[in-house]
């Protein structure tokens, strides 16, 4: 029970501790569950506010679920509704992530991005992306005709482009091992294979039950988990990722109303095997259902990836199967069929039987097939009355952009609790 133990240390070094009889009971200032991009930096950025922080994490390390199952991709802020939170955040932190890892040396790079439009009726899409990116406050966006855009690239072909500037990537492995460094110097302390099973709101608070991540592995369907540690945190953080809404499910005295419905879909990456990129910019085709296209990405290293397409999952998986992240990120290498017809409509000799599976991830949404893509939810007290208590829901992209955002956002309107 070494996890528990540093949980219980952490909270009595504090002086938080209370025992009473069976299970034990600690008090603790703030509490964020989950730490993949976004809760890493919520952590930061309370720790630096002056709070004590624990950070509580059900796999074995940081960052395991949808953080680092993605394209790695800064985004500028273009695709999202004027004065929503996706928007207002990206924006945001898109310049913070850039200035941080700037300071730090993370491994980053500003390559600039080309969304494409290859057919006629696509080119008034663009029209529209460039308004909505202006009225987010992305301003360095270039129009171009399909001649300047493969003059740049000369393996595209499309008939009109978009170039945005600020588009870029970066190494989020040593961007999420530097704000756990942050936080951790700051005195916040973090505690893995460590399960947030459920939780109610009682006369003392929020009470939060927890146990190892062990005791879940071999739990029947139906049958009870009973915690080992209970927690009464004066703020908690909910930025659970893939498990946010199921936890907030299993909170007692959150009225279900507040708690959205939730929808997964996998997108699966390919690689391209020949050893040289045939593009230097991120190549974007206009957004789907579901998603923002296949598209070209690069990493730090050169290797080039297609991706992500959108498969909608079934749903069905239980809560603790959940807080475990047993989600499929299997590659069905029968996928990449659908892959290139997509691919050469921008990218026409992308070479047959050169794409080989690469790495899938699960983006949690809270919104399904054929719907309007939603906004991101940061619900505090003001929306379901419960003081202390802050729910992220629905943190998909741009949510690695925004993170550094994200944690000032919540610093900056519940801090006081």
């Amino acid at each position: 029970m070494l996890p528990l133990r540093r949980l219980s240390a952490a909270c009595r070094r504090r002086g938080l501790a209370q025992f009473a009889t069976g299970i034990p009971r600690e008090a603790a200032d703030a509490v964020v569950v989950g730490a993949g991009a976004v809760g890493l930096a919520v952590a930061r950025a309370l720790a630096m506010a002056g709070r004590d922080v624990v950070m509580v994490e059900a796999a074995s390390s940081f960052g395991t679920g949808t953080s680092s199952r993605n394209s790695e991709v800064i985004h500028a802020g273009i695709y999202y509704p004027p004065r929503s939170l996706k928007a207002n955040l990206c924006v945001r932190g898109r310049e913070m992530l850039y200035k941080y890892c700037t300071e730090r040396a993370i491994p980053h790079k500003r390559l600039g991005k080309l969304i494409v439009a290859t057919g006629v009726a696509e080119t008034a899409k663009l029209d529209m992306l460039l308004k909505s990116a202006k009225d987010n406050g992305v301003d360095d966006l270039q129009m171009m005709e399909g001649s300047q855009a493969m003059e740049m690239e000369p393996e595209l072909r499309c008939l009109k482009a978009l170039l945005s500037p600020s588009t870029g990537i970066v190494d989020s492995h040593s961007f999420m091992l530097s704000l756990l460094a942050d936080a951790e110097n700051l005195g916040a302390t973090i505690s893995y294979n460590t399960a947030v099973i459920s939780g109610r709101v009682g006369d003392e608070g929020i009470e939060l039950h927890i146990s190892e991540s062990k005791e879940l592995e071999n739990h029947s369907i139906g049958s009870p988990v009973l915690p080992q540690i209970v927690l009464l945190p004066k703020l908690l953080i909910n930025a659970a990722g893939l498990s946010a809404i199921p936890l907030a499910k299993r909170l007692d005295g959150l009225a279900q109303a507040f708690v959205p419905p939730a929808y997964y879909a996998r997108g699966c990456y390919f690689t391209l095997s020949q050893t040289k990129s045939p593009f230097s910019h991120l190549i974007y085709p206009l957004p789907e259902d579901g998603g923002i296209g296949v598209h070209v990405t690069l990493d730090l290293n050169g290797l080039v990836k297609f991706g992500p397409d959108v498969e909608w999952l079934d749903g069905k998986m239980d809560d603790m199967s959940c807080f475990l992240n047993r989600f499929d990120y299997s590659v069905n290498p029968t996928r990449c069929s659908g892959f290139y017809s997509v691919i050469r409509k921008y990218f026409p000799n992308l070479k047959d039987c050169s794409l080989e599976p690469g790495y899938s991830g699960i983006r949690p949404k809270l919104s399904g097939p054929g719907q309007r893509p939603s906004d991101f939810v940061i619900q505090g007290e003001d929306v379901h009355s419960i003081p202390g208590l802050v729910n992220l829901f629905g943190i998909e992209s741009p949510g690695l952009t925004s993170s550094l955002a994200i944690g000032e956002h919540i610093v900056s309107r519940y801090n006081n609790t």
